[in-house]
Protein backbone atom coordinates (compact mmCIF):
# COMPACT_ATOMS: atom_id res chain seq x y z
CA UNK A 1 0.00 0.00 0.00
CA UNK A 2 2.08 2.92 1.29
CA UNK A 3 0.05 5.71 -0.37
CA UNK A 4 -1.54 8.19 1.99
CA UNK A 5 -4.11 10.90 1.20
CA UNK A 6 -4.80 13.63 3.73
CA UNK A 7 -8.40 14.87 3.86
CA UNK A 8 -8.42 18.61 4.61
CA UNK A 9 -11.02 21.35 4.67
CA UNK A 10 -12.45 24.12 6.79
CA UNK A 11 -14.58 23.08 9.78
CA UNK A 12 -18.10 21.84 8.96
CA UNK A 13 -17.61 21.16 5.25
CA UNK A 14 -18.33 17.41 5.53
CA UNK A 15 -14.76 16.22 5.94
CA UNK A 16 -15.35 13.74 8.74
CA UNK A 17 -18.62 12.59 7.15
CA UNK A 18 -16.64 11.73 4.02
CA UNK A 19 -14.02 9.92 6.09
CA UNK A 20 -16.76 7.94 7.84
CA UNK A 21 -18.17 6.91 4.48
CA UNK A 22 -14.77 5.89 3.13
CA UNK A 23 -13.79 3.84 6.16
CA UNK A 24 -17.27 2.97 7.48
CA UNK A 25 -16.00 4.27 10.80
CA UNK A 26 -18.22 6.22 13.19
CA UNK A 27 -15.82 8.95 14.26
CA UNK A 28 -17.13 12.15 15.78
CA UNK A 29 -18.55 14.54 13.20
CA UNK A 30 -19.83 17.47 15.20
CA UNK A 31 -21.16 20.86 14.16
CA UNK A 32 -18.34 22.94 15.61
CA UNK A 33 -14.66 23.63 14.79
CA UNK A 34 -11.89 21.27 15.90
CA UNK A 35 -14.12 18.27 16.66
CA UNK A 36 -11.31 16.35 14.92
CA UNK A 37 -8.03 17.18 16.65
CA UNK A 38 -5.97 14.01 16.38
CA UNK A 39 -6.00 12.73 12.79
CA UNK A 40 -8.14 9.66 12.22
CA UNK A 41 -6.50 7.11 9.94
CA UNK A 42 -8.38 4.59 7.81
CA UNK A 43 -7.28 1.98 5.28
CA UNK A 44 -9.77 1.71 2.42
CA UNK A 45 -9.81 -1.39 0.17
CA UNK A 46 -10.03 -0.60 -3.54
CA UNK A 47 -12.91 -2.27 -5.36
CA UNK A 48 -11.67 -3.81 -8.61
CA UNK A 49 -13.91 -6.04 -10.78
CA UNK A 50 -10.79 -7.54 -12.40
CA UNK A 51 -9.70 -8.97 -9.05
CA UNK A 52 -13.11 -10.55 -8.56
CA UNK A 53 -13.10 -12.08 -12.05
CA UNK A 54 -9.60 -13.47 -11.51
CA UNK A 55 -10.70 -15.00 -8.21
CA UNK A 56 -13.60 -16.76 -9.96
CA UNK A 57 -11.11 -18.49 -12.24
CA UNK A 58 -8.42 -19.36 -9.67
CA UNK A 59 -10.71 -19.99 -6.66
CA UNK A 60 -8.09 -19.06 -4.03
CA UNK A 61 -8.36 -19.36 -0.26
CA UNK A 62 -8.00 -15.58 0.12
CA UNK A 63 -8.73 -12.49 -1.96
CA UNK A 64 -6.63 -9.45 -1.03
CA UNK A 65 -7.46 -6.11 -2.69
CA UNK A 66 -5.05 -3.23 -2.80
CA UNK A 67 -5.80 -0.31 -0.50
CA UNK A 68 -5.29 3.39 0.03
CA UNK A 69 -4.76 5.12 3.35
CA UNK A 70 -6.85 8.18 4.21
CA UNK A 71 -6.14 10.56 7.07
CA UNK A 72 -8.87 12.84 8.39
CA UNK A 73 -6.90 15.97 9.30
CA UNK A 74 -8.55 18.42 11.67
CA UNK A 75 -10.29 21.45 10.15
CA UNK A 76 -7.81 24.12 9.12
CA UNK A 77 -8.58 27.76 9.77
CA UNK A 78 -7.11 31.09 8.76
CA UNK A 79 -3.85 31.63 10.63
CA UNK A 80 -2.88 27.95 10.73
CA UNK A 81 0.54 28.74 9.22
CA UNK A 82 1.22 30.90 12.29
CA UNK A 83 0.11 28.17 14.67
CA UNK A 84 -3.45 29.41 15.19
CA UNK A 85 -6.21 26.85 15.69
CA UNK A 86 -3.69 24.07 16.40
CA UNK A 87 -2.27 24.92 12.98
CA UNK A 88 1.27 23.60 13.51
CA UNK A 89 -0.07 20.16 14.35
CA UNK A 90 -2.37 20.12 11.33
CA UNK A 91 0.35 21.22 8.90
CA UNK A 92 2.67 18.52 10.21
CA UNK A 93 0.00 15.92 9.53
CA UNK A 94 -0.39 17.17 5.95
CA UNK A 95 3.37 17.00 5.33
CA UNK A 96 3.26 13.25 5.96
CA UNK A 97 0.79 12.58 3.12
CA UNK A 98 1.36 11.87 -0.58
CA UNK A 99 -1.66 13.85 -1.81
CA UNK A 100 -4.29 16.23 -0.47
CA UNK A 101 -8.03 15.59 -0.71
CA UNK A 102 -9.53 19.04 -0.17
CA UNK A 103 -13.21 18.88 0.77
CA UNK A 104 -15.12 22.03 -0.17
CA UNK A 105 -18.67 22.82 0.86
CA UNK A 106 -20.92 23.25 -2.18
CA UNK A 107 -24.35 23.13 -0.53
CA UNK A 108 -26.61 25.50 1.39
CA UNK A 109 -27.97 24.46 4.79
CA UNK A 110 -28.88 26.98 7.48
CA UNK A 111 -28.68 24.25 10.15
CA UNK A 112 -24.98 23.66 9.51
CA UNK A 113 -22.81 26.57 10.61
CA UNK A 114 -20.24 27.87 8.11
CA UNK A 115 -17.05 29.09 9.75
CA UNK A 116 -17.15 32.40 7.81
CA UNK A 117 -20.92 32.82 7.90
CA UNK A 118 -21.56 32.20 4.19
CA UNK A 119 -21.01 29.46 1.61
CA UNK A 120 -18.31 30.57 -0.83
CA UNK A 121 -16.25 27.64 -2.20
CA UNK A 122 -13.49 29.71 -3.78
CA UNK A 123 -13.00 31.77 -0.63
CA UNK A 124 -12.80 28.51 1.35
CA UNK A 125 -10.24 27.08 -1.06
CA UNK A 126 -8.17 30.26 -0.90
CA UNK A 127 -8.13 30.23 2.92
CA UNK A 128 -6.54 26.80 3.05
CA UNK A 129 -4.30 27.31 0.01
CA UNK A 130 -3.01 30.55 1.52
CA UNK A 131 -2.11 28.81 4.77
CA UNK A 132 -0.23 26.08 2.88
CA UNK A 133 1.54 28.67 0.71
CA UNK A 134 2.59 30.73 3.74
CA UNK A 135 3.92 27.62 5.47
CA UNK A 136 5.96 26.74 2.36
CA UNK A 137 7.16 30.33 2.00
CA UNK A 138 8.53 30.26 5.53
CA UNK A 139 10.34 26.97 4.84
CA UNK A 140 11.76 28.06 1.48
CA UNK A 141 12.96 31.44 2.76
CA UNK A 142 15.00 29.70 5.47
CA UNK A 143 16.39 27.19 2.98
CA UNK A 144 17.29 29.98 0.56
CA UNK A 145 19.12 32.03 3.19
CA UNK A 146 21.19 28.98 4.06
CA UNK A 147 21.82 28.15 0.39
CA UNK A 148 23.02 31.70 -0.34
CA UNK A 149 25.36 31.59 2.64
CA UNK A 150 26.78 28.23 1.56
CA UNK A 151 27.36 29.21 -2.07
CA UNK A 152 29.01 32.47 -1.05
CA UNK A 153 31.34 30.40 1.11
CA UNK A 154 32.43 28.56 -2.03
CA UNK A 155 30.27 25.45 -1.78
CA UNK A 156 29.59 25.00 -5.51
CA UNK A 157 27.69 21.75 -4.92
CA UNK A 158 24.95 23.84 -3.30
CA UNK A 159 24.40 25.95 -6.43
CA UNK A 160 21.69 23.71 -7.99
CA UNK A 161 19.62 23.97 -4.81
CA UNK A 162 20.02 27.74 -4.70
CA UNK A 163 18.90 28.04 -8.33
CA UNK A 164 15.91 25.79 -7.65
CA UNK A 165 14.86 27.87 -4.65
CA UNK A 166 15.20 31.02 -6.77
CA UNK A 167 12.78 29.39 -9.19
CA UNK A 168 10.06 28.62 -6.64
CA UNK A 169 10.43 31.53 -4.20
CA UNK A 170 8.83 34.16 -6.52
CA UNK A 171 5.87 31.84 -7.14
CA UNK A 172 5.16 31.49 -3.42
CA UNK A 173 5.64 35.24 -2.92
CA UNK A 174 2.90 35.81 -5.52
CA UNK A 175 0.57 33.60 -3.47
CA UNK A 176 0.64 30.66 -5.88
CA UNK A 177 1.22 26.96 -5.27
CA UNK A 178 4.45 25.47 -6.60
CA UNK A 179 2.60 22.48 -8.08
CA UNK A 180 1.81 24.85 -10.97
CA UNK A 181 5.51 24.64 -11.91
CA UNK A 182 7.24 21.80 -13.73
CA UNK A 183 10.44 20.22 -12.41
CA UNK A 184 13.04 17.99 -14.01
CA UNK A 185 14.15 14.76 -12.34
CA UNK A 186 17.08 16.34 -10.52
CA UNK A 187 14.97 19.22 -9.19
CA UNK A 188 12.29 16.80 -8.00
CA UNK A 189 14.92 14.83 -6.06
CA UNK A 190 16.18 18.00 -4.37
CA UNK A 191 12.66 19.04 -3.36
CA UNK A 192 11.55 15.65 -2.07
CA UNK A 193 13.26 15.90 1.29
CA UNK A 194 11.74 19.27 2.19
CA UNK A 195 8.13 18.00 2.44
CA UNK A 196 6.70 21.15 0.89
CA UNK A 197 2.92 21.33 1.05
CA UNK A 198 1.96 23.07 -2.18
CA UNK A 199 3.89 20.65 -4.37
CA UNK A 200 1.54 17.85 -3.36
CA UNK A 201 -1.17 16.93 -5.89
CA UNK A 202 -4.66 18.07 -4.87
CA UNK A 203 -8.05 16.49 -5.46
CA UNK A 204 -10.94 18.86 -4.75
CA UNK A 205 -14.06 17.11 -3.47
CA UNK A 206 -17.15 19.27 -3.93
CA UNK A 207 -19.56 18.18 -1.20
CA UNK A 208 -23.01 18.80 -2.68
CA UNK A 209 -26.56 18.16 -1.51
CA UNK A 210 -28.56 15.25 -2.93
CA UNK A 211 -30.05 17.60 -5.53
CA UNK A 212 -26.85 19.57 -6.04
CA UNK A 213 -25.12 17.66 -8.84
CA UNK A 214 -26.72 19.83 -11.52
CA UNK A 215 -27.39 23.57 -11.80
CA UNK A 216 -25.13 24.23 -8.83
CA UNK A 217 -23.22 27.51 -9.06
CA UNK A 218 -20.97 26.47 -6.17
CA UNK A 219 -19.93 23.30 -8.01
CA UNK A 220 -19.36 25.24 -11.23
CA UNK A 221 -17.04 27.69 -9.49
CA UNK A 222 -14.95 24.82 -8.07
CA UNK A 223 -14.64 23.20 -11.51
CA UNK A 224 -13.56 26.51 -13.03
CA UNK A 225 -10.92 26.96 -10.33
CA UNK A 226 -9.63 23.41 -10.83
CA UNK A 227 -8.96 24.13 -14.52
CA UNK A 228 -6.80 27.12 -13.62
CA UNK A 229 -4.79 25.18 -11.04
CA UNK A 230 -4.57 21.97 -13.10
CA UNK A 231 -5.92 19.79 -10.29
CA UNK A 232 -8.78 17.26 -10.17
CA UNK A 233 -12.35 17.68 -8.90
CA UNK A 234 -15.00 15.12 -7.92
CA UNK A 235 -18.55 15.99 -6.85
CA UNK A 236 -20.12 13.77 -4.18
CA UNK A 237 -22.82 13.98 -1.54
CA UNK A 238 -20.98 12.90 1.60
CA UNK A 239 -24.21 12.44 3.55
CA UNK A 240 -25.60 9.98 0.99
CA UNK A 241 -22.26 8.18 0.69
CA UNK A 242 -22.15 7.74 4.47
CA UNK A 243 -25.61 6.18 4.37
CA UNK A 244 -25.07 3.77 1.47
CA UNK A 245 -21.66 2.70 2.80
CA UNK A 246 -23.60 0.80 5.48
CA UNK A 247 -25.61 -1.19 2.92
CA UNK A 248 -24.60 -4.62 1.69
CA UNK A 249 -23.34 -4.98 -1.88
CA UNK A 250 -26.70 -5.90 -3.43
CA UNK A 251 -28.59 -3.10 -1.65
CA UNK A 252 -25.92 -0.61 -2.66
CA UNK A 253 -26.12 -1.65 -6.31
CA UNK A 254 -29.91 -1.39 -6.27
CA UNK A 255 -29.73 2.09 -4.74
CA UNK A 256 -27.17 3.28 -7.30
CA UNK A 257 -29.26 1.82 -10.12
CA UNK A 258 -32.29 3.78 -8.91
CA UNK A 259 -30.10 6.90 -8.92
CA UNK A 260 -29.03 6.15 -12.51
CA UNK A 261 -25.40 5.55 -11.52
CA UNK A 262 -23.11 2.55 -11.97
CA UNK A 263 -20.63 3.43 -9.24
CA UNK A 264 -20.65 5.29 -5.95
CA UNK A 265 -19.16 8.70 -5.38
CA UNK A 266 -16.52 7.07 -3.18
CA UNK A 267 -15.42 4.79 -6.02
CA UNK A 268 -15.12 7.87 -8.24
CA UNK A 269 -13.08 9.59 -5.54
CA UNK A 270 -10.69 6.65 -5.17
CA UNK A 271 -10.26 6.36 -8.95
CA UNK A 272 -9.49 10.07 -9.11
CA UNK A 273 -6.98 9.59 -6.28
CA UNK A 274 -5.26 6.82 -8.26
CA UNK A 275 -5.10 9.06 -11.32
CA UNK A 276 -3.81 11.98 -9.26
CA UNK A 277 -0.99 9.91 -7.75
CA UNK A 278 -0.15 8.21 -11.04
CA UNK A 279 -0.88 4.72 -9.74
CA UNK A 280 -1.84 1.46 -11.39
CA UNK A 281 -2.60 -2.10 -10.26
CA UNK A 282 -1.21 -5.50 -11.13
CA UNK A 283 -2.27 -8.92 -9.87
CA UNK A 284 -0.76 -12.16 -8.60
CA UNK A 285 -2.76 -15.37 -8.48
CA UNK A 286 -2.36 -18.78 -6.90
CA UNK A 287 -4.28 -21.35 -4.85
CA UNK A 288 -3.47 -19.55 -1.60
CA UNK A 289 -4.43 -16.04 -2.64
CA UNK A 290 -5.34 -13.71 -5.46
CA UNK A 291 -3.92 -10.31 -4.69
CA UNK A 292 -3.83 -6.80 -6.12
CA UNK A 293 -0.67 -4.69 -5.85
CA UNK A 294 -0.24 -0.95 -6.33
CA UNK A 295 2.68 0.47 -8.31
CA UNK A 296 3.46 3.77 -9.99
CA UNK A 297 2.66 4.12 -13.67
CA UNK A 298 5.93 3.59 -15.51
CA UNK A 299 7.48 1.29 -12.89
CA UNK A 300 9.63 -1.47 -14.36
CA UNK A 301 8.94 -5.19 -13.96
CA UNK A 302 11.74 -5.53 -11.36
CA UNK A 303 10.29 -2.62 -9.36
CA UNK A 304 6.85 -4.24 -9.50
CA UNK A 305 8.31 -7.54 -8.31
CA UNK A 306 10.00 -5.70 -5.47
CA UNK A 307 6.58 -4.79 -4.09
CA UNK A 308 6.09 -8.47 -3.32
CA UNK A 309 9.57 -9.04 -1.90
CA UNK A 310 12.81 -7.08 -2.13
CA UNK A 311 14.73 -10.21 -3.15
CA UNK A 312 12.60 -10.49 -6.29
CA UNK A 313 13.81 -7.10 -7.50
CA UNK A 314 17.43 -8.06 -6.80
CA UNK A 315 16.87 -11.30 -8.69
CA UNK A 316 15.67 -9.41 -11.75
CA UNK A 317 18.82 -7.28 -11.67
CA UNK A 318 21.14 -10.29 -11.42
CA UNK A 319 19.44 -11.98 -14.38
CA UNK A 320 19.91 -8.89 -16.51
CA UNK A 321 23.59 -8.81 -15.60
Amino acid sequence: MGFKCGIVGLPNVGKSTLFNALTQAEIESANYPFCTIEPNVGIVPINDPRLEELAKIVKPKKIIPTAMQFVDIAGLVEGASKGEGLGNQFLTNIRETDAIVHVVRAFENDDIVHVSGKVSPIDDIEVINTELILADLSTVEKLYQKAVKNTKAGQKEGLPLRELLEKILPVLEKGESIRTLSFNEEEAKLLKGFQLLTIKPVLYVANVSEAGFENNSHLTSIKDFEKVENSEVVAICAEIEAQISKLDIQEKQEYLSEMGQNESGLDKLIKAGYKLLGLQTYFTAGPEEVRAWTINIGDSAPRAAGKIHGDFEKGFIRLRQ
